[in-house]
C-alpha cells in the first residue's frame, strides 16, 4: 500500500494522477480540524489501520512530508519507504507565526477568497498559472478547505516539532524531491535534507513549483516507480 499526505490546504484531489497511475495506493482525503502534526499523523495512521495496511510506503507532500516525519517517529516499523517532497525540516524561522498570521488575518477581513487568491499563485511555476484545467481546480480544492481548516493548519506548522532526530533515525529507502522552480521549498532545501538522511535520492523535476503532482505528473510518477522498486529493508 501507498499512501500520500496531502498539504496546507489539500485534499486527496492534489494526488489523482498518483492514485489513477497506482492501484494499490490511497491518498489522505482530510486531517479535519486537526490542529497539530502529531494529531494528523495518527490521523494516517488510522487509515492505515482502516485499510489493513500494516506496513506502507509513505509519500508526504508540502505539509504532508512533515506529517510524514511524525507517522515515521511514532510508527517507523510501519514505513517500508519515505518520500518527502516539496517540504522541509527546518524549525520556525524567525518572524515565521507573524507572517502565517498576517496572512490568515486577509481571510478575515477581506474573505477566504482573497487569502487564498495571494498565497497560491506563489505555490505554483508561473507558466503553469495561465493554464485553467490546471490551476482552477488547484483553487477550487483550497477554497473547499475553508478559513477554519486553514487556521488549524497553520497552528500544526507554528507548534511543529524538531526533526532532527527522525531525520538521523531513517533507515528505509527515501525520495526527496522538489519541483526546479519551486520558490517555497527549493532544490536547496531538499539538498539538506537528503542530506540529513543516509538512504536518500533527491530528485529535482524540471519547471515544476511547488504543487508538483500536479504540475509535473509524468515526471513525478516516474520518480515514484523508481523508488518503489527501491528494495525495502
Amino acid at each position: 500500500m501507498l499512501i500520500f499526505l496531502p498539504g496546507l490546504i489539500c485534499d486527496a484531489t492534489i494526488y489523482a494522477p498518483q492514485t489513477a497511475a497506482f492501484a494499490d495506493s490511497h491518498a489522505v482525503d482530510s486531517y479535519g480540524m486537526a490542529s497539530s502534526l502529531e494529531e494528523m499523523a495518527r490521523i494516517a495512521l488510522a487509515d492505515a489501520d482502516r485499510l489493513g495496511a500494516e506496513r506502507f510506503d509513505l509519500f508526504g507532500h508540502s505539509m504532508g512530508g512533515r506529517v510524514a516525519l511524525e507517522v515515521y517517529r511514532m510508527a517507523p516499523e510501519r514505513v517500508r519507504r519515505l518520500a518527502l517532497v516539496s517540504t522541509g525540516i527546518h524549525p520556525l524561522k524567525e518572524g515565521e507565526p507573524a507572517k502565517r498570521e498576517a496572512l490568515k488575518q486577509v481571510g478575515y477581513d477581506h474573505g477566504f477568497e482573497a487569502l487564498v487568491d495571494q498565497w497560491l499563485p506563489p505555490m505554483v511555476a508561473e507558466a503553469n498559472r495561465a493554464k485553467p484545467e490546471l490551476y482552477d481546480p488547484m483553487r477550487a480544492m483550497s477554497l473547499a478547505m475553508g478559513q477554519d481548516v486553514f487556521d488549524a493548519q497553520i497552528n500544526a506548522l507554528v507548534t511543529r516539532p524538531e526533526v532532527d532526530s527522525v531525520l538521523a533515525s531513517i533507515t528505509c529507502p527515501t525520495l526527496v524531491m522538489t519541483g526546479e522552480l519551486d520558490a517555497w521549498a527549493p532544490p536547496a532545501q531538499h539538498e539538506q535534507i537528503a542530506a540529513s538522511i543516509a538512504n536518500s535520492q533527491l530528485v529535482v523535476v524540471p519547471g515544476a513549483g511547488h504543487m508538483i503532482q500536479l504540475e509535473a505528473p509524468d515526471a513525478v510518477n516516474e520518480a515514484i516507480t523508481r523508488w518503489l522498486a527501491t528494495p525495502a529493508t
